[in-house]
């Protein structure tokens, strides 16, 4: 059997939800990566003997690794370290070294407010260099320092900040404790399939014709997510079993060809990234008020392509801002293929681009008619060189899904255009 991990999340406003547990999925991701298994996520709030009821858990089912986040500040709800050494039996004890290091960290922080008593500060902080005996010390990216506790289960304790969490990942996977205790991971491969504009029901019917005439089938691990309209399908399994991820690789493509969109884990964002280089693009949006310029812009270095956007929710501001003529929204409505070309036009013009795309819909709840539901979306792309594509689709869900949605389609829009196949 491979090795086997768990994750311990802390802190009480994970728990209730006033904070999105954003360490839990990039831990396992790295240790899916590792060829470690994941037995358990769990989230606990501050409290001792919630923490160690956990730590007692995931030791009962044998996990070789435990993977602590949060609770290393110098407050008093932050406690994961003593239940930590309390759990694995080891004394606490104050580690110089670390306090000299946090003290420094913190000297340097503090130079901002010179009215603040720098012993008491450093008398606050000092319970972070109470370090578990035995254990291996991870140097602090903020102020906390992490720690690698040697023992059946190993743990490693991380901070709650992502920003310091991730770089003291690697610190610890390197410590001699973690290499031993993942030592029979089993070396996995790891391959992420993304498609646009299939249905699951017809992804999950290929499956099942996949385990019935693929050899090897069941010693591929699939996962499948729908997740901002699109499907993203990853598959691990050992190198091995190569051949039946081939094999499956052909009936999809055999199935669902032109709806795969990238067999290398690459989003959709990064493939129009790519595209538009040399290109300078615009947005003209309305429903989505803005959503796809951000997205757009997302990645550093997007101004090197995108000119700008604008936001042009209301028929006036239509007619003002893009200079769509009031009598074509008059006549067509200000949902209709007509005014979604006037905004690309207007847009392009306005801002000098040689590519625009334009979105305006009805995201709901209210708003719609018999003719035009909520969930009615029209898009227009336009090109310097006179290519114009013009599409009206319905969309599903609620008014966050449609606008979201609403993105992803434009930049499948945007993607196909550019590599010459519309769709």
């Amino acid at each position: 059997m491979s090795a086997r991990a768990g994750i311990v999340v802390t802190g009480t406003e994970v728990l209730t939800g006033r904070i999105q547990d954003r360490n839990g999925p990039w831990v396992a991701d790295r240790l899916l990566e590792l060829g470690v298994e994941l037995a358990h996520i769990t989230i606990c709030g501050d409290r001792p003997g919630d923490i160690e009821a956990q730590l007692r858990f995931l030791a009962a089912e044998g996990v070789d690794l435990i993977v602590t986040t949060g609770g290393l500040g110098p407050t008093a709800d932050d406690m994961t370290v003593a239940t930590v050494a309390r759990f694995c039996g080891r004394e606490l004890k104050l580690d110089s070294r670390v306090e000299d290091m946090i003290a420094d960290i913190v000297a340097r922080l503090m130079v901002r407010f010179p009215n603040v008593d720098p012993e008491a500060i450093r008398e606050a902080n000092r319970k972070q260099a109470l370090i578990p005996e035995g254990a291996h010390v991870l140097e602090p990216v903020g102020t906390a320092p992490g720690v690698v506790v040697p023992g059946k289960p190993t743990v490693i304790v991380l901070p709650g900040p992502p920003r310091e969490l991730q770089p003291m990942w690697k610190m610890a996977v390197q410590t001699p404790a973690v290499q031993e205790a993942i030592a029979h991971r089993t070396a996995y491969r790891q391959e992420t399939v993304r498609m646009f504009g299939l249905p699951e029901s017809a992804l999950a019917d290929t499956l099942r014709a996949a385990e019935r005439g693929v050899t090897g089938f069941d010693r591929l691990e699939i996962t499948t997510c729908l997740r901002r309209g699109e499907i993203e399908m990853v598959t691990r399994y050992e190198p091995d079993a190569a051949d039946a991820y081939a094999n499956l690789m052909a009936l999809l493509r055999e199935r669902h060809g032109d709806d795969i969109f990238s067999e290398d884990g690459s989003t959709v964002d990064e493939q129009v990234a790519r595209l538009l280089t040399g290109r300078w693009i615009v947005t003209a949006e309305s429903c989505t008020a803005g959503l796809l310029a951000a997205r757009l812009t997302e990645r550093p270095g997007s101004s090197a392509y995108v000119a700008g956007g604008v936001v042009s929710y209301s028929n006036q501001a239509k007619s003002e801002l893009l200079g769509v003529d009031p009598a074509l929204i008059e006549t067509h409505g200000a949902v209709s293929e007509p005014v979604a070309e006037a905004m690309a036009a207007g847009a392009m013009r306005r801002l000098g681009a040689d590519t625009a795309i334009a979105i305006t819909g009805i995201a709901g709840p209210g708003g719609g008619t018999p003719e035009k539901p909520v969930g009615t979306v029209c898009f227009s792309l336009m090109m310097a060189d006179g290519r114009t594509v013009t599409r009206t689709l319905r969309l599903p869900g609620n008014r966050a899904d449609v606008r979201e949605r609403s993105t992803t389609v434009a930049m499948h829009l945007l993607r196909r255009t550019l590599v010459g196949d519309p769709g």
